[in-house]
Formats: structure tokens, sequence, C-alpha cells
């Protein structure tokens, strides 16, 4: 028998090839977007694909195919290779403020930097003296502060060790690893507003929301409150999000991917043929939204620049 929303899924999918790849709830979801706009798949034949982030030197995506422990890089003339292999399992991916490649991993639970010299630098793996459950997404603040999601997505349910499933910042200055909130009960894709008050962090549980805090002057997240229930009858918990310096919020999630300005309005969703898992700016405009999904790639053109955290991205 063929599940509710197995059937929902086909509809969405059926309606993307009909209608486009654009479902607009409000007239300013159009303006989001070039006229003749069209998602467009670049690759496709992965296990699970996550953690896209662009790479200005070279002009090229970098993405995690977790369950292969592979991170593969994508350039401009859409030749796929693998750039580290094996991974341990990386998921998400960003910059930090000098350009080196910050990765999540399952696979040693831990929080890694890539240096220019190749060498790899563990920078957190345990809390309290604790291993972390598995590293999922990640961030980096314009002072260079870390924000990462800790739920227990890889590790069996015996293996953890936390009894909470954490959002942390970590500083490479000061070496300081500081449990942010543990309120949601899978802290999964999060962002910076365009000023860095706000950090969006979504629950990818059965609660299935994104919630936002005001960044405090330390670091610290206060008064954190709902921003967008996401809850659908398709098949797709909200993960990946980034956000434009507009303010509006692209988050990965049932269906494809939710956008949202800055007051929590859904103004529309990019409908994908595959369950979304993140998303990244990227091409020399930064007005692409390149877009994990399950096996594939796919890219989008939009006309609001996307942000970015890294003031040094070309220095990978």
């Amino acid at each position: 028998m063929i599940k509710r929303h197995q059937l929902l899924s086909k509809y969405w999918v059926l309606r993307a090839s009909i209608f486009g790849s654009l479902y607009a709830k409000t007239k300013h979801f159009r303006t989001l977007f070039p006229k003749h706009a069209k998602l467009e798949k670049l690759a496709s034949g992965f296990q699970f694909t996550e953690g896209p982030i662009w790479i200005d030197k070279g002009g090229y995506l970098l993405f995690s195919d977790i369950p292969a422990s592979r991170i593969y890089k994508l350039d401009k003339n859409y030749s796929i290779s693998v750039y580290k292999d094996p991974s341990e399992h990386a998921n998400g991916l960003t910059l930090d403020i000098k350009g080196r490649l910050i990765c999540c991993e399952h696979g040693s639970r831990s929080v890694t930097r890539t240096e220019h010299n190749g060498s790899i630098t563990s920078l957190c793996s345990h809390y309290n003296g604790k291993p972390l459950n598995s590293p999922n997404d990640v961030v980096v603040s314009k002072n260079g502060t870390i924000y990462f999601t800790d739920p227990p997505y890889g590790i069996k349910k015996d293996q953890q060790q936390l009894p909470f499933q954490g959002v942390f910042s970590y500083s490479p200055e000061y070496k300081e690893l500081r449990l942010v909130t543990d309120e949601l009960l899978r802290p999964n894709g999060l962002a910076f507003s365009p000023d860095q008050k706000k950090l969006y962090i979504d629950d990818s549980s059965k609660r299935r929301h994104i919630k936002v805090y005001d960044v405090c002057d330390n670091g610290s997240l206060m008064n954190g409150r709902i921003f967008h229930d996401m809850k659908s009858r398709l098949k797709g918990n909200p993960d990946g999000m980034k956000v434009d310096k507009a303010g509006n919020i692209y988050c990965t999630g049932a269906g494809g991917v939710w956008v949202f300005d800055e007051t929590g309005l859904h103004l529309g969703t990019i409908l994908t043929p595959e369950t979304p898992s993140n998303c990244a700016w990227g091409d020399e405009d930064k007005k692409s939204l390149y877009i994990t999904a399950c096996s594939s790639v796919y890219r989008l053109r939009v006309t609001t620049e996307g942000t970015t955290t890294s003031t040094h991205t070309h220095s990978l």
C-alpha cells in the first residue's frame, strides 16, 4: 500500500514538472527569482548529500556524501572529483574567517579545521569529559566563533553519553567550548541574520519548527522563540538553512526549500524532486542557491545576494 506522504510527495514532483519549481504563497516570492528561473540538476548518483559550501578561489562547490565518507568537489564545468576520502563521515561544512575549512564529522564525533597546509586540527570532541554526539551543521560568526549543532543522528543510541542534544559555541582564540542551548530535541540547521544579531536554529524532531534566538555581545543566546512551524503532511524535516542579504530565510524541509521573510511569513517554496538536506550561496555574485538533496545537487538562480560569514572565502 502506498502511504499518504508518498502520494503527496509524488503530487509535489508532478506539480513541479507542470508548473515549475516555484510554489508562491505571496506575490513577493516571485521577485526573489529571475523571470525564467529554473531548478537545474547538476550532479547525481550519490548516497546522501549534505553540507554544501562555495569556494571563491577556483569557483567550485564542496559538499559531503555522509554514508560514503567523502567530500566531493563540483567545479565550474560541473565536473565531479573527490576532494577528501575518507572524510570521517563529514556532514556540515563552512569556512572560518581565515578561509579554512571547518567540518562537522560524524565518524570522529568532532569539529575539525583543515589548515592551509592540508593538516587537520581537531577543535573540539568532548564536553565536560564526555564525547559529543555527532556534530551536524556549523556556522562561523564575524569574530571567528564557531557555532554548531550536536544531534545524535550519526551514532547509535547506546553510544550517546551526553544527556541532551545541544547547540555549542567554540572560540578558537580561547579554545573554549560552551553550551549555548539544550532546549531543542534534534538541533540541526542554523544560520545568522545578516547583522548576526539573531541565530536561527531548526529542530528536526517531531516538533519540526525553526526557533530564533537573540545573540548577546558575549556570544550567548537568549530569548528563544518559535520562528515558524514547518509541520507538513509531506516527508521531510527542517534541515539546512541559509539567509540572504535582505534577511529572507531559505530552509530545506518537506517538499523543497521553504522561504520566509524576517517576520516568519512563509513566502513560498522551491519545489525539489528529492527531499532537500541543505543549501549554500554560490557563484561569483552569490546569487545562485546550491541545494543538496538525497542523491543529487541542484542549483537555482536568485535575485538577492546571499550572506557569507567568512570574510576570506577566497583563501581555501
